[in-house]
């Protein structure tokens, strides 16, 4: 599936020069592709790489990757989990369903990352794409507009590439990041996490869900067992060691944390590894003409399964912001929202996260019993259920400044439901009935019942409300509804 197109000469000038082509990189360099910008993606990997860390992806994630023609193929080969559980052993705390979410995807897709990322590469291929393997970044000097980067290619032949902007998707230890001066506060790492993917006994009772990922609270450290596709199961958690877990280490995880009444055993370990934790985030999202995206701008805890998709979204904020920028659409101020929209969505991430994983793993029994007791009651108040899944499918995000008044504010998410996604080009939506219309930059979409006139940007949030109802008035007007910080 991942059979390369003939690769084509190395340019030495592009647009936008994106390294690394992780799930981040390669949503960037598709969206990119489907705007028609010229970038350059490379990678120090021969290849997509076996195994993975992120497993989940989230309803809001699947909303932008449909924009890009990838959410229906990932559907396709993906399980579709219904929701989630907290379980202190064999006793459930809570239990979560994505079904009320307003969404046209109301459940977490459980797909590796491996996988993810061979579609996002098949999509990019199609847009006329491609990945060039085994060119390692250097560093970078200036050259105004942009950069001039230095690329050691597979021979270990030095390339220079001059480029309007560079683009960190390389990961926690990101070489773009570190030749751009920015800083990466955070903690430390310090906790190892174990990851195998796992065919478990065919007799596992209900502890072990079959449709629902699970959280195992646990003073020895958080156990989550979620299905994947091929009756597989994710098995996630803090272990001591350094070696990749066995079969039998998987097990005494499973028995040490897991459920007491059912005999779990582990036929067979698929792939396993291990890394370290780390909670950071970058001091700035952009210096200059460069960027960071993804892992290369933060990380944290695995709780919740939000990484990757949170890079998915950095890459769909920053794309149609270059876009814009690069064709003249929008002035080069557009590309400081990045930061000011982005890095605040990952210092809360990081904070939740991090507070998420340690409730799961308070060690006094006391305070285990107080925190089992407020989420089992937590679980029966109205709302409460469906305020977390919201949280976790990362539908709640937005960049609204507006008070909440009641009418819709600029910067909220616009479910798709009440606004046809149009790919990537803007949106206005009108009211009344209408064929839809699709112009170079902005599509037209009747809507019934709508109570005013809406922009939509191309990530799918709203630019403005009660706009102008003709494409070329709300194009005449358009800096108007740029975001501005």
């Amino acid at each position: 599936m991942t059979t390369s197109p003939t690769v084509p000469a190395f340019p030495t000038q592009t647009d936008v020069l994106i390294v690394g082509a992780g799930p981040a990189g390669l949503t960037l360099a598709a969206s990119l592709a489907q705007l028609g910008v010229d970038h350059v993606l490379i990678d120090r990997n021969a290849e997509v790489q076996p195994g993975s860390k992120a497993a989940a992806v989230q309803p809001r994630a699947l909303e932008y990757l449909e924009r890009i023609g990838v959410a229906e193929r990932l559907i396709q080969v993906g399980d579709r989990g219904r929701g989630f559980r907290l379980h202190d052993r064999e006793r459930t705390l809570l239990s979560a369903s994505y079904d009320n979410l307003d969404t046209p995807y109301p459940y977490v897709l459980l797909v590796s990352q491996q996988t993810t990322e061979e579609h996002l590469l098949l999509r990019l291929h199609e847009l006329g794409g491609t990945v060039h393997r085994e060119h390692k970044f250097l560093g970078h000097s200036p050259d105004f507009p942009g950069v001039t980067a230095t690329i050691a290619g597979p021979d270990g032949t030095l390339r220079a590439v001059s480029a309007r902007y560079l683009v960190g998707c390389d990961g926690v230890h990101s070489g773009v990041r570190s030749a751009a001066g920015i800083g990466f506060p955070g903690d430390a790492p310090r906790q190892l996490v174990a990851i195998a993917d796992v065919r478990l006994n065919p007799g596992v009772g209900d502890a072990i869900a079959k449709e629902d990922t699970t959280f195992f609270l646990s003073p020895d450290g958080m156990l989550l067992v979620s299905p994947l596709a091929g009756g597989q199961h994710r098995i996630v958690a803090p272990a001591p060691g350094t070696s990749k877990p066995t079969a039998a280490d998987v097990e005494q995880l499973l028995v040490d944390r897991g459920p007491r009444t059912d005999a779990v055993r582990v036929m067979e370990v698929v792939s396993a590894s291990t890394y370290r934790v780390q909670e950071r985030v970058a001091e700035r999202f952009r210096a200059g003409p460069v960027f960071l995206v993804g892992d290369a701008a933060h990380t944290h805890s695995p709780a919740g399964g939000q990484g990757m998709n949170t890079g998915i979204q950095d890459a769909g904020n920053l794309a149609w912001k270059l876009h814009a920028v690069l064709t003249g659409l929008a002035p080069a101020e557009l590309l400081d929202t990045y930061h000011h929209e982005r890095h605040p969505v990952a210092a809360g991430l990081v904070g939740f996260t991090s507070q998420f994983a340690k409730l799961a793993t308070l060690r006094s029994p006391a305070g285990s019993r107080l925190r089992n007791n407020v989420l089992a009651a937590a679980a029966s108040a109205p709302g409460f259920t469906d305020w977390i899944t919201t949280k976790l499918s990362q539908l709640d995000l937005g960049y609204t400044q507006e008070p909440d008044s009641g009418a819709p504010r600029v910067g909220q998410r616009v479910p798709p439901g009440s606004v046809p996604s149009a790919g990537l080009r803007w949106t206005l939506a009108v009211p009344g009935d209408g064929d839809p219309r699709d112009h170079d930059v902005l599509a037209v979409r009747h809507v019934h019942r709508l109570p005013a006139s809406l922009l939509v940007r191309p990530d799918g949030y709203l630019a403005g409300h009660s706009v102008p109802t003709t494409a070329a008035d709300v194009l005449d007007r358009l800096p108007d509804y740029l975001p501005t910080r």
